[in-house]
C-alpha cells in the first residue's frame, strides 16, 4: 500500500489488451444501443414539438388536446380509463378536465351505480372542436412521414413492435 492507503496495481500491456478485447463487444453494443435510443428520443421529441406548436396555435395545451382527441368519436369513458389512455397523471388530469369543462367542451357526471366513479364525455361543442382540430393535427403529423412508403411503414411498425415486446419482456 502507498501512503494514502490505496493499493498500487500494476497492469501489464498484455492484461490491458486482453481486457479491451473482452469489453470491446460490450462497448460496441452500448454505443449502438445509446445511438438507437437517442435517435428514437429525438424523433419523438421532434414529432411532439411539431404537434404541440400547432395545438397551441389552436388555443389548447397538449394535455387538453390529448383529452379531446381521446374522447372524440366516443360516448365517453371513466376518469380512470381516460387517465390510462392519455397517460396524464391523476393530479394533472383533474385540472385539465376543470379547464375544458369551464370552456364548455366536456362534462363530467357521476356513475349512478358507483358514485365514486366519474364519467367524462365531450359536449356537442367539444365534439365539434374535435371534428375541427383533430384532422389538422393528424395532417401535420403525417407530413413528417411524407417520404415514407408502404414498405417503410411496415418495416418501422415491425421494429417498433419488436422493441415494445423486448421492453415488456426483457431478456
Amino acid at each position: 500500500m502507498n501512503n494514502s492507503g490505496n493499493r498500487n496495481f500494476a497492469i501489464s500491456v498484455t492484461d490491458t489488451h486482453q481486457l479491451r478485447a473482452r469489453l470491446s463487444p460490450c462497448i460496441a453494443m452500448d454505443k449502438r444501443y445509446l445511438r438507437s435510443i437517442r435517435l428514437l428520443a429525438e424523433c419523438m421529441r421532434l414529432f411532439e414539438k411539431s404537434s404541440a406548436a400547432l395545438v397551441r396555435t389552436l388555443g389548447f395545451t397538449e394535455a387538453q388536446f390529448d383529452i379531446i382527441a381521446t374522447l372524440g368519436n366516443t360516448a365517453g369513458m371513466s376518469c380512470k380509463e381516460l387517465g390510462e389512455k392519455t397517460l396524464i397523471t391523476k393530479g394533472t388530469l383533474t385540472g385539465v378536465l376543470d379547464r375544458l369543462e369551464q370552456k364548455g367542451l366536456l362534462q363530467r357526471t357521476r356513475n349512478h351505480a358507483d358514485r365514486r366513479q366519474l364519467f367524462v364525455q365531450l359536449t356537442p361543442s367539444g365534439e365539434q372542436t374535435f371534428i375541427d382540430i383533430f384532422p389538422q393535427v393528424i395532417d401535420r403529423g403525417q407530413r413528417g412521414f411524407g417520404k415514407y412508403g408502404e414498405q417503410d411503414f411496415i418495416a418501422l411498425e415491425q421494429q417498433l413492435i419488436k422493441l415494445k415486446n423486448c421492453l415488456i419482456n426483457p431478456a
